[in-house]
């Protein structure tokens, strides 16, 4: 009597197979990615280089976020939502407020000399303070210039400042951001306290 031995099967295209089905399902997944700020931070000053002179105290916004998600700002209790147009008002100074940032004359292509905020905003974050108000405050800051600069472009040129960045016009865009810069001073958190 013969033993039957059941017959083989072939696998010689299985690791085919296999690296197709890789391929196809790496070109039609699509992943989640990670949104960051974007920031772009300042070079680390050489060892020789002075350190910059102190900032007067009415040329700064302090914005402290606590272990409660509470926010103060300037030393009062305020709501995420009012802090845009708080850091507005303290951007631009319309009124020349003696309490808010003082001005200086500057040279700006397209606007001449033009008065030019000595604002910057200090936020201060505590190691308990949630991604989600740390992610909000950020928001609201960036809301603040963008909306300034963006009110700036439509008086001066008639269209936003999205657009002169989207049409990539570097010399309008440089000039209103030379009109109103962007400082962020951001603090390493510590434990600024929850009341």
């Amino acid at each position: 009597m013969a033993s039957k031995n059941p017959p083989e099967i072939n696998a010689s295209s299985m690791a085919d197979i296999a690296f197709l089905l890789l391929v196809f399902f790496l070109v039609t997944t699509t992943m989640d990615t990670d949104l960051g700020l974007m920031r772009k931070l300042p070079p680390p000053l050489p060892p020789q280089v002075e350190k910059p002179p102190p900032i007067k105290d009415r040329n700064v916004f302090v914005v402290l976020a606590n272990a409660n998600d509470q926010l103060l700002v300037e030393g009062e209790l305020m709501d995420v939502k009012d802090l845009k147009e708080a850091a507005k008002e303290f951007i631009e100074n319309p009124m020349n407020n003696e309490t808010l940032p003082e001005k200086k004359p500057v040279q700006v292509d397209f606007f001449g000399e033009v008065m030019v905020s000595k604002q910057v905003i200090s936020l201060q974050n505590d190691n308990g303070t949630s991604y989600d108000l740390y992610i909000q405050v950020q928001n609201e800051l960036a809301a603040a210039y963008n909306e300034l600069r963006n009110e700036l472009a439509m008086d001066k040129f008639g269209v936003s400042y999205d657009k002169l960045v989207d049409d990539k016009q570097k010399a309008k865009v440089k000039a209103i951001r030379s009109i109103f810069p962007q400082r962020i001073s951001e603090a390493e958190p510590k434990d600024v306290g929850g009341n």
